[in-house]
């Protein structure tokens, strides 16, 4: 009878054990599931110390590309011009896609600027949204 108790008295040693290590398990598995929520937060592209300016955008994107476009050519361009040194079909669904993101961003005042209906050139070429020094600036 003592080997039967002492089988017994290890099985409930063993199973207490792997209750713990699941209850661990669980807690990793909750610990990582919060990380990877949080991950989906921050910017793919952001810089090593968190920091984003808000103005950046993914490489590789229709919107980087226009950016691109934009830059080479140095004036703004119509939507058409735009898909087409994209390297994309100038149909409709392409137009209305990249419009709405290019007019988000106008809106914004980010990047982009909306110069007449569907041409688009950059923020950076348009000398009306430098900021201006006030008036009173070095005055004493």
């Amino acid at each position: 009878m003592g080997i039967r108790q002492d089988f017994d008295r290890r099985i409930a040693k063993k199973q207490q054990e792997i209750a713990n290590l699941e209850l661990q398990l669980r807690d990793a598995k909750s610990y990582l599931q919060a990380l990877q929520d949080s991950l989906k937060f921050i910017p793919r592209d952001a810089s090593s110390n968190g920091a984003s300016t808000g103005t950046d955008l993914r490489q590789g994107t229709a919107l980087s590309k226009a950016r691109d476009a934009i830059k080479k050519a140095g004036k703004p361009l119509h939507i058409n011009e735009l898909l087409e040194a994209i390297g994309k079909v100038a149909d409709k669904k392409n137009k209305v896609s990249l419009v709405g993101s290019l007019s988000n961003y106008a809106r914004k005042q980010e990047i982009f600027t909306k110069t007449a209906p569907n041409t688009f050139g950059l923020k950076e070429f348009d000398p009306s949204t430098e900021e201006q020094l006030p008036e009173s600036f070095g005055d004493v």
